[in-house]
């Protein structure tokens, strides 16, 4: 009897996916993999980019800091460097912070 409770998680997302999920270029991605050290995909062997759960936590932070809360790319990278709590810490905030919007969206959607 298969398992019904807990869905099947991805382990490796496209470059592709990745932009898509983020409204954002794939070139904005590379880009940002430039400049953010942290940001290491897997590549194979013909250098096709496979990011894990955790390579996109870490960009949702920088596109967080960047595209939502105006941050220039060295303010962003202060932010990160500066900051005492680590980025997955944040990144696991902001997501928590997003689920908790959609659901008080959906009631008050509800209520009308």
């Amino acid at each position: 009897m298969p398992y019904k409770d807990k869905p099947i998680e991805k382990k490796y997302f496209t470059i592709g996916e990745v932009a898509k999920d983020l409204g954002v270029a794939t070139s904005l991605i590379r880009f940002w993999e430039t400049q953010f050290d942290f940001i290491k995909p897997k590549k194979n062997n013909k250098g096709n980019r496979k990011y894990t759960q955790d390579d996109l936590k870490k960009i949702k932070l920088v596109y967080h800091l960047v595209k939502e809360k105006g941050f220039t790319l060295q303010g962003a990278q202060d932010h990160i460097k500066g900051s005492s709590n680590s980025i997955q810490d944040k990144t696991d905030m902001i997501a928590s912070l997003r689920k908790i919007k959609g659901f008080l969206e959906d009631m008050k959607g509800q209520l009308r």
